[in-house]
């Protein structure tokens, strides 16, 4: 036996490549071609059903010590997991703002999980990509050359890096050794911002008291007179306010703040101003939205997901800070295991972990790319111009029909009504509409709070949705509501 093919004996005992490649090879055809019909025939199915208690028990059992063949294995996702999938995917699906993803995602992440890249930094195609994508980012928002951009998991992280960012300009990148002794730091955000921007504040050592929630009018705006009191007032106490948080986009009824004006103040007070654009900053790729974004490309942070609006599969959010040495101060860490060279594998400095905290990263940028590079900005544009014009279509249905009410204007794509009731009972009423259309299959909204009335949340973010689909979720929650009332 020559030396390579003993070699290679001996690593089949300990290899976890298949024995026999062509019967992988049948068994992935048989995986992906299951996949795209589920795409395909996804309105063929429930949203959302809940799990049996057989199913959920089912994966309560021990750690398998011997192997199950792939066919068995994948047997059991058809059976107990792809049924009882959150179902964002589906048209029906608009009760949390997630994008629906696409076929040619989901083949981009099958593309990445085959290179198996880690993209925390060194001299490789995926660390180009991702550059590719903080240029087009750039370009979008009108951000200098000097901008910088990192992929994460979502928007919560990414707020998250925005604030540690904006501490380090404050006070100094001393910061990052010695803390902050005697430093009363506050930060400024809408009462109606997303509740990852106070976490950020929890996170970040500061407490949640240093994110001061000011109130919104009625347009679920920032006040923006409320604002300038409360920074007057931190300043005479002897605080050292530093952030302000605006919203492109906000959680429950998707308002955007006067960005243009929070950018003049902020510039007034010395102040990093800060954009949540979760789903809303990518407003910007449509000709219709963008100008409800003025004031957005003069942000010095914008933290925005690809997963949303974007529909890019899960997960794909993205932080672009203006000044990107800034960026880089906040997070670089030099290490003799991250020794930068000018030639070879270990080149290409500074990598994307200089501009966040993890090292170890998926290629999120394929999946992006993919989808910027296939669909084009312009029908990506137009996809999102489209989830506002059957939000506006749900919101004049609504209108017309005397039963139900409208609690909160519509700016973007999100729909928030109610069945209308007693007072004593409303809440309950429409929390009951939530759940039985949940449990129909037909639709699944979500529920919030507006001005103190519970509300049937309706967030089209799906390019999937048309109007028919609004109106089915309309129908039966009008048919639920008869039903209940009696």
């Amino acid at each position: 036996m020559s030396d390579a093919v003993r070699a290679g004996a001996n690593a089949g005992a300990t290899s976890l490549d298949p024995d026999d490649w062509d019967a992988l090879r049948a068994d992935a055809h048989h995986m992906l071609d299951d996949m795209l019909d589920y795409l395909a025939g996804v309105r063929d199915r429930p949203v959302w059903q809940p799990i049996p208690p057989k199913v959920r028990a089912g994966f309560a059992e021990p750690l398998p010590r011997g192997g199950t063949p792939l066919p068995d294995v994948y047997r059991r996702f058809t059976e107990d997991i792809a049924p009882y999938a959150t179902g964002n995917v589906h048209p029906g699906f608009m009760g949390w703002v997630h994008g629906g993803g696409t076929a040619v995602g989901m083949l981009a992440e099958m593309l990445a999980a085959g290179l198996n890249a880690n993209c925390g930094g060194r001299d490789h195609i995926g660390i180009e990509v991702e550059r590719q994508i903080v240029r087009w980012l750039r370009e979008l928002f009108g951000f200098p050359q000097t901008a910088s951009g990192v992929f994460v998991t979502g928007s919560s992280m990414a707020n998250f890096m925005a604030l540690l960012v904006a501490r380090t300009a404050a006070v100094g990148p001393q910061v990052r050794e010695g803390g902050l002794p005697g430093e009363r730091l506050t930060a400024y955000a809408s009462a109606a911002a997303h509740g990852c921007v106070v976490q950020a504040a929890d996170l970040a050592g500061l407490g949640r008291g240093a994110l001061r929630r000011i109130p919104f009018g009625k347009d679920h705006r920032i006040d923006l007179a409320a604002l300038k009191r409360r920074i007057a007032e931190d300043r005479a106490a002897g605080c050292l306010p530093f952030l302000v948080t605006g919203s492109a986009g906000t959680v429950d009824v998707g308002a955007i703040d006067d960005l243009a004006a929070l950018a003049a103040l902020c510039r007034d007070e010395g102040l990093w101003f800060h954009v949540d654009g979760a789903y809303g900053a990518l407003g910007m790729l449509s000709d219709e939205i963008a100008p409800k974004l003025k004031g957005l490309s003069e942000a010095n942070s914008i933290a925005l997901d690809f997963h949303k609006w974007g529909q890019v599969n899960y997960d794909a959010g993205f932080l672009i800070v203006r000044d990107g040495e800034q960026h880089r101060d906040t997070f670089a860490a030099p290490a003799a295991y991250l020794r930068r060279e000018t030639r070879g594998l270990a080149g290409g400095s500074p990598w994307p972990c200089d501009y966040g905290p993890d090292l170890s990263r998926g290629f999120r940028a394929l999946k992006t790319w993919f989808t910027l590079k296939t669909f084009g900005a312009d029908r990506m544009g137009a996809m999102i111009a489209h989830t506002c014009k059957v939000a506006r279509h749900l919101e004049a249905r609504v209108a017309r029909e005397p039963e139900l009410e409208v609690l909160a204007p519509v700016t973007l794509n999100i729909v928030c009504f109610r069945y209308r009731a007693a007072p004593d009972v409303v809440d309950a009423l429409n929390a009951e509409i939530v759940a039985d259309l949940h449990e129909s299959g037909i639709a699944a909204p979500s529920s919030t709070t507006i001005d103190g009335a519970l509300a049937i949340r309706a967030a089209i973010v799906n390019h999937r949705t048309t109007f028919a689909d609004v109106d089915r979720m309309v129908d039966a929650a009008m048919k639920f509501g008869a039903e209940r009332v009696g």
